[in-house]
């Protein structure tokens, strides 16, 4: 299933939240949500919200589907006959039928290539100190946007400091790639 192969792979490009901040671009390319969702839902029937808390969680909080995404696609592979939907509770919960399976079947390249563009990122299997670690990053970067909200103004024309902002994000950025391609042992 495409979830369960998703713990290795290429850095996510697309756009996430960042606390304050969103980085932009898109996470999935055009249509990539319906395979995506299809996947879901074959693991177990899930209702809209449990879809979108679902995408959430797998990416530690860092990308969020808007219900004015999900809920198109929902329709879309209802029409197409991939999904079917009961009520319950007043939700509607969405299954995948066999025209579904058979869908994805045949397109498993697609999902290996969805996979190959956000599986670095993409929250598989972590131990509590590794999402510890994700909430402490994302609270992190999240305070960086919030400095830019807060000192906006003046500060954001100022060339000198937007010169000096630019070269501690370079060396910070250099760090960061050092860290994530050392492969030796971790050191604190």
């Amino acid at each position: 299933m495409f979830f369960d192969s998703l713990a290795t792979g290429a850095a996510l490009t697309s756009s996430v939240a960042v606390g304050a901040v969103v980085v932009p671009g898109r996470v999935f390319e055009k249509g990539d949500l319906k395979y995506v969702i299809l996947d879901l839902v074959q693991e177990k029937p899930r209702h809209g919200y449990e879809i979108i808390r679902a995408l959430e969680e797998r990416f530690r909080g860092f990308y969020t589907p808007s219900p004015g995404a999900v809920y198109p696609t929902l329709q879309l592979l209802e029409d197409l006959g991939y999904v079917s939907v009961t009520e319950q509770d007043g939700k509607k919960i969405y299954a995948i039928t066999e025209a579904g399976r058979e869908f994805l079947r045949g397109r498993e390249n697609i999902l290996h290539e969805i996979r190959g563009r956000v599986g670095g990122f993409w929250g598989g299997p972590s131990s509590p100190e590794a999402n510890d670690a994700w909430a402490s990053i994302k609270q992190e970067l999240g305070e960086v946007g919030r400095l830019f909200a807060s000192y906006g103004g003046e500060a954001m024309t100022n060339p000198d400091k937007l010169r000096r902002i630019g070269e501690v994000l370079r060396r910070t950025r250099s760090e960061i790639e050092l860290i994530l391609k050392d492969t030796g042992p971790v050191t604190q």
